[in-house]
């Protein structure tokens, strides 16, 4: 029997997962825009950004927008091989899955 994929345990939790797929797409994008796209707290998404920050998933920058202070979430390039990855382990847990379910 051949070994599972293994899942990356940084990104994921939910939250972190929608937060790594939301960076991937662009690149960067504004603290509060991300947020309210995934429907969290600020304390909430601070939590999970220095999460990833730690595992060097994320940069933060701060620059002015509109006369305000704003922080940029940026998803680094390691990042986004772990989010490639784990999306990989994902999609190969369902094809194995899938294989049980109609055999």
């Amino acid at each position: 029997m051949s070994t599972l994929p293994l899942l990356d345990p940084v990104i994921h939790p939910p939250v972190r997962l929608q937060l790594a797929a939301l960076l991937a797409s662009v690149n960067d994008m504004e603290f509060g825009t991300t947020r309210d796209m995934l429907a969290v707290s600020d304390s909430v998404l601070s939590k999970h950004l220095a999460q990833m920050q730690e595992a060097g998933y994320v940069l933060l920058r701060k620059a002015a927008l509109g006369g305000r202070q704003r922080t940029w979430l940026v998803l680094t390039k390691e990042g986004r091989r772990a989010f490639c990855s784990h999306v990989q382990a994902l999609q190969e847990l369902a094809r194995i899955a899938g294989d049980k379910a109609s055999s």
